[in-house]
């Protein structure tokens, strides 16, 4: 036992082991054989079990080199393979005596005259036989032969316990390990390579995760909340895959107009409508061969989102007013702050589009999740500001700490535009903490209402990280009305106005309206 509280490597602590049985006990020619396919055992699932093939001696003492090379059994080969099949212990009283028992490891020339016991003793983890303690006990002897066996019998379960832990802590290792080359990689080559500025665990993670699928042509849905990077990282993934020398292609799906959806994405022909004056491609044919970045996907009208479906499953489209079928390749990665599975249920969001698109999600971190970033990305955009605008504006030690405390609902954009007016309105070579306070944001209506969502326990966490999820979700019930109403009041009855409040369109404002409240917004003056 101390020397297993010291140390999991198997080489020390069994022979060790065999060292004591001989020495103190006089059980000789110890050994430990395990199953040949041990691995593959140890890997099963709790509950499991796998036969053993054959075993080999893995750790001896008082055996040579070349015995150790004979001693391998087939499972029910000899008295060592019987219990390799069996599971249960078996005691030769006089190897002389006993046709089954081979001799093979160590010759009977090289074993003492007279009576030799041999005892065999399964070694079990979980409910698996994965091995044999085995050795030699000479028949006259003083110490009684269930007292040998009490002691084989509590290092045989030693070893079991042993063996289990060394593969738990090995297979712990090896995950950790495979993690850390991820996070270094990404560490050493993506920041630098796109231009994604953090070390953030979260933010590596990330990285890792879209360079792990960046060579294949899955879809990609990136998940976060506004803010946080998804342009960037829809080029990173594209700047890492085989079509980076190929068109990339941006569309923001909420700066379309609904009647225009269409012809936008997928072209039109000739006369299609009044003004078509000739045949124009659309944005999926420009990202032929290269890659479409939807940013915004959730403001795809339905019946758009049915024509996109088929364009995904079968790389086809056609253009307005044309009846003839173009195929396109494209690498579809669309982007989204909002919840499309709720958005599913509310009947605004296709099922089967959505399980299109969610093939492979990846969560972007929101700002508060890197913190650590915060110091690296303020003086990022603290350079690039003072370069666009020929200024040297710098921020004090005491300046970045203040913008590490900040919440940033608004993530890295928001920190950007802070940056941004500093340098631009920043009376002082150097901003101290108290010199920022003035560019610091006050709470927006639209973050009072999120707060007071929080206090209900009302905004959905994320299962990862346990935060609040920012995003312009109102869940269905009196308290999401209310919420559409009282930012409505807040804004004097100007729908526009409550729907950028509340981070929605004005679509979506009139959308949960209708669906909440079972009637359109009050129609209100714009003025």
């Amino acid at each position: 036992m101390k020397h297993i509280g010291k140390s999991l490597a198997p080489d020390l602590v069994l022979r060790e082991m065999l060292h004591l049985c001989s020495e103190l006990l006089g059980l000789n020619r110890g050994r430990i054989l395990l199953a040949d396919n041990l691995e593959a055992i140890m890997e099963l699932p709790p509950g499991s079990s796998l036969q053993v093939t054959s075993a080999s001696i893995r750790y001896a003492y008082g055996l040579t080199q070349p015995e150790c090379e004979r001693g391998r059994f087939r499972r029910g080969e000899g008295i060592t393979g019987r219990v390799l099949a069996t599971g249960q212990l078996i005691i030769v009283q006089d190897i002389d005596h006993e046709p089954t028992f081979l001799c093979r490891t160590v010759p009977r020339d090289d074993l003492p005259p007279g009576p030799v016991s041999f005892i065999a003793m399964p070694v079990r983890v979980g409910l698996s036989t994965v091995g044999v303690l085995a050795c030699h006990r000479i028949r006259h002897r003083f110490r009684s032969l269930a007292d040998d066996l009490s002691i084989l019998g509590i290092l045989a379960t030693l070893i079991g316990q042993l063996l289990e832990l060394r593969f738990t802590v090995e297979q712990r290792t090896r995950s950790l390990e495979a993690q850390n080359m991820a996070l270094t990689q990404a560490l050493e080559a993506s920041p630098a390579r796109y231009g994604i500025v953090g070390t953030a665990p979260a933010l590596l993670r990330s990285i890792a995760e879209l360079e792990q699928v960046a060579a294949t042509k899955a879809t990609v849905l990136l998940l976060g909340e506004s803010g946080t990077g998804k342009e960037m990282f829809a080029r990173a993934l594209h700047l890492a895959s085989s079509r980076r020398d190929q068109p990339f292609i941006k569309v923001n799906c909420a700066a379309i107009p609904e009647t225009l959806f269409e012809s936008e994405l997928f072209g039109y022909e000739k006369g299609a409508f009044t003004g078509a004056v000739g045949a124009r491609a659309g944005l999926f044919e420009q990202a032929d061969r290269g890659t479409i970045f939807l940013d915004e996907i959730g403001e795809l009208p339905l019946s758009m989102q049915t024509k996109l479906l088929r364009t995904l499953q079968e790389g086809t489209l056609v253009r307005l007013g044309g009846k003839r079928e173009l195929r396109i390749d494209v690498r579809l990665v669309a982007a989204t702050n909002r919840d499309l599975a709720h958005e599913v249920a509310l009947g605004a969001f296709r099922e089967d589009l959505y399980y299109r698109l969610n093939v492979i999600p990846i969560q972007l971190p929101a700002l508060r999740e890197r913190s650590t970033d915060i110091h690296a990305l303020a003086i990022h955009f603290l350079n690039r500001f003072n370069q666009e605008n020929q200024r040297n504006v710098n921020l004090s030690s005491s300046a970045l700490h203040r913008l590490q405390a900040h919440s940033w609902p608004g993530n890295i954009r928001e920190l950007a535009n802070l940056i941004e007016r500093m340098v631009l309105l920043g009376d002082k070579a150097v901003l101290e903490a108290v010199d920022i306070e003035r560019f610091l944001p006050r709470a927006s209506p639209a973050e009072a209402l999120r707060a007071r969502a929080i206090e209900n326990d009302r905004l959905p966490r994320s299962p990862a990280t346990g935060s609040y999820t920012v995003r312009p979700y109102l869940p269905a019930g009196s308290h999401a009305l209310s919420d559409l109403q009282e930012a409505l009041r807040q804004q004097a009855g100007n729908r526009s106005r409550a729907a950028q409040a509340l981070g929605l369109t004005l679509r979506q404002f009139n959308y949960r309206m209708l669906k909440l409240d079972g009637k359109p917004a009050p129609t209100q003056s714009h003025s």
